[in-house]
């Protein structure tokens, strides 16, 4: 075994950031083979410190697997310190920062999220949209753009990730940071942490709105965002149902909690009521009608939207290009008249 070897079989791990490996992404700084085995030097820095621990059991694995299963493989870190830069205010172009949340999981949240900021868009609005849904990142597929990647743009020391521009908005999303086929197993340390770059390093520019498509429930996530950047307000998405009602109730507690204390502009009642195609003057309350009601009433909080379930929405979503998109289609319409009370919620 050589120290080659060890390289060889190094370039098979690859950096989910920039899709090179490990050793062309200059990750791997030098290997060496020592009377105890086999030592691997990494050079770390600020972009891809939470995948370190990740790098390490694979750089283990890889060499164990391919050229040693007995041998002994060490790990040594050092920080790549970089030349201090002019500290920037995040997203200080940003105009009006909404973050869009949900109780629960399954009530078309990301759905929304996205025709929301492709209706913003068709306006005439300066639109960004960041996908923070770590574990379940939709966005890339609703918007058409799985297989494509962040540029990057370089500004003296500091580095600038391009967002992937589509229908007149711009998105960066945790789908182009991993590999969709693969679940990601981080702590929530490290879903922050990578969170956090996409708002300091995000080459967003002059924006209208800039739109938070955050995981369900509440989480590091959710303290990442409201702790970290001034936001206009939040929006929660639930459905009728009673069950998911329950959980809009500890969300908009969440936001008007002493110590975040966000403004909530509205709920927006997705699947408010079934539409088949062949009848679309029909309504079948399926969930339950006017499940939010009492809710808006008792906190307070406008229903800025009700959407129903239409096959079309689903396969919109499903095709990368949002409903609100398609001419003046009676679906377009609910999501044009949600960007217009979100808008003047804004003013």
């Amino acid at each position: 075994m050589t120290e080659q070897d060890i390289l060889s079989v190094l370039k098979n791990i690859t950096n989910p950031q920039n899709h090179k490996d490990i050793v062309e992404s200059g990750i791997v700084d030098r290997v060496a083979i020592t009377q105890n085995g086999v030592e691997v030097y990494l050079k770390i820095n600020h972009a891809v410190k939470p995948l370190q621990n990740s790098f390490r059991k694979a750089i283990r694995q890889v060499i164990q697997n391919q050229l040693n299963p007995e041998i002994n493989v060490e790990t040594y870190v050092e920080e790549d310190t970089p030349q201090p830069v002019e500290k920037t205010v995040p997203l200080k172009d940003v105009k009006n920062i909404i973050a869009v949340s949900s109780g629960k999981g399954g009530v078309g949240k990301s759905t929304v999220t996205a025709n929301l900021a492709a209706a913003l868009a068709k306006q005439g609005y300066n639109v960004g949209l960041i996908d923070a849904d770590v574990f379940g990142p939709s966005i890339p597929k609703m918007f058409g753009v799985e297989d494509e990647h962040p540029g990057v743009r370089q500004e003296g020391e500091k580095s600038w990730i391009v967002p992937v521009e589509k229908y007149g908005v711009k998105i960066l999303s945790m789908g182009f940071f991993v590999d969709p086929e693969s679940p990601v197993i981080w702590r929530g340390p490290m879903a922050s942490n990578m969170l956090n770059q996409i708002i300091n390093d995000g080459d967003w520019g002059a924006l209208d709105y800039l739109l938070f498509d955050l995981p369900p429930g509440t989480s590091d996530i959710h303290l990442t965002v409201v702790q970290n950047i001034t936001l206009k307000g939040a929006i929660i998405v639930s459905t009728p149902q009673q069950v998911a009602i329950a959980d809009v109730v500890k969300g908009i507690n969440m936001f008007r909690n002493d110590k975040i204390n966000i403004p909530i502009l509205g709920i927006v009642e997705n699947m408010a009521w079934f539409t088949p195609a062949e009848l679309p003057n029909n309504k079948y309350y399926i969930f339950g009608k006017e499940g939010n009601k009492a809710v808006s009433e008792k906190y307070g909080i406008d229903i800025i939207a009700q959407v129903p379930l239409v096959q079309s929405i689903c396969e919109s979503g499903d095709n990368g290009r949002p409903a609100v998109l398609d001419g003046n289609s009676i679906q377009a319409q609910y999501f044009e008249s949600l960007a217009q009370n979100v808008i003047k919620k804004c003013k």
